[in-house]
């Protein structure tokens, strides 16, 4: 007969062990994004609050937009942050998209002779504590739970869930506390549901959060406004009713300082629209913020502000106006290249006229 020893291990010290060494492989196996030489929105935040400027925020789903972005930033020397959505990881692939932002880093230094800007890489609407997960374990620097289609207490439930595991690995969490109306992405909701000045505090301490996304008018998508909510100027063009300025003041005296974020902030540019339409487009009624309204909001305690769809306005009157003019072109090159560059002229407009951030890059 033979004897094998076993060591005597309790089933509690078995299932620790366990633990650590699982815990410790799923660590090993996250990415962090300070090896690929993106940064959290925390100083940047902190820098827009005092200098009185927002951050771009623009989504991208392709290399072109994102080569846009990147060139327009550079040649204003602005930080940005690179939004990623569900639709656009559903589109592009999560994995890509990550390594496109990790390209777009040394391409940002490779066009500014070696000198970069500061670059987050964020998911825009997360909707689960699981999504937020995956994208800080796949290496994002930011990330949005977007828990304002629960109630009160269980967006603070998931809020607070998402900011304990992000906060682990210096990742920064933005919540929303409000509903914005409109249709962009997987983003839909009928109706705005203005921020409560009252639940801001109680929100923030009781979710740990980095900064707040807020409704005080803006709306998601191109058509943002019907026509019935806006009035007509001289010329029959749609004014669309002026944002809450004293919800956002109401929050600031509250919250002095604190990071303030506007989702659903394009403007949609009517003369853009006009190409769109002169060239087999059908956007009726299309109608976004007014920029002046963008630019006071920016000058507050608002620190970062979403643009996607003016984006999405630009590429597509460009790639419109080459279909009509050369309906024998097939190249993609020859319609994806225009668009590229009047995405960028027009992020660098918003730039340098709306959000204020022009310089602020180093």
């Amino acid at each position: 007969m033979v004897y094998i020893f076993v060591p005597k291990i309790s089933f509690s010290t078995t299932l620790v062990g366990i633990y650590l060494n699982n815990h410790k492989i799923l660590n090993q196996m996250a990415i962090s994004y300070k090896n690929l030489g993106l940064v959290n929105s925390k100083e940047m935040f902190a820098k827009a609050v005092k200098g009185g400027y927002a951050i771009p925020a623009f989504n991208f789903n392709n290399m072109e937009q994102l080569q846009a972005i990147i060139k327009a930033c550079v040649e204003t020397n602005s930080p940005v942050i690179l939004q990623v959505s569900k639709g656009a990881r559903d589109y592009a692939n999560q994995t890509l998209l990550r390594y496109m932002a990790e390209g777009a880093v040394q391409y940002a230094k490779e066009i500014s002779n070696g000198v970069g800007i500061p670059i987050v890489l964020h998911l825009d609407h997360g909707d689960s504590f699981e999504t937020c997960k995956n994208c800080i374990d796949m290496g994002f620097s930011s990330v949005m739970i977007d828990g304002s289609h629960y109630s009160y207490e269980k967006n603070i439930e998931v809020t607070r869930q998402v900011v304990e595991y992000a906060h682990q690995f210096d990742v920064t969490v933005e919540g929303e506390l409000g509903i914005l109306s409109g249709i962009e992405d997987d983003v839909v909701a009928a109706k705005s549901i203005y921020t409560n000045p009252e639940d801001v505090i109680d929100f923030t301490n009781k979710t740990g959060v980095d900064s707040l996304a807020i409704s005080i008018g803006t709306s998601h998508g191109a058509n943002k406004f019907t026509p019935a909510q806006c009035t007509r100027d001289e010329n029959g063009v749609l004014i669309p009713p002026p944002l809450r300025f004293d919800i956002l003041e109401e929050i600031e005296k509250r919250m002095p300082g604190f990071p303030i974020v506007l989702h659903g902030a394009s403007s949609v540019p009517a003369d853009l629209i006009k190409v769109i339409n002169d060239n087999g487009g059908a956007m009726k009624d299309a109608v976004g913020i007014p920029e002046a309204q963008l630019r006071r909001a920016a000058a507050s305690s608002v620190c970062k502000i979403n643009i996607d769809s003016d984006g999405r306005i630009a590429m597509t009157a460009a790639i419109r106006q080459v279909f009509v003019t050369k309906p024998a072109e097939f190249d993609p090159r020859k319609y994806l290249g225009p668009a590229r560059e009047a995405l960028k002229e027009l992020y660098k407009h918003k730039i340098n006229n709306v959000l204020g951030s022009a310089g602020a890059g180093n």
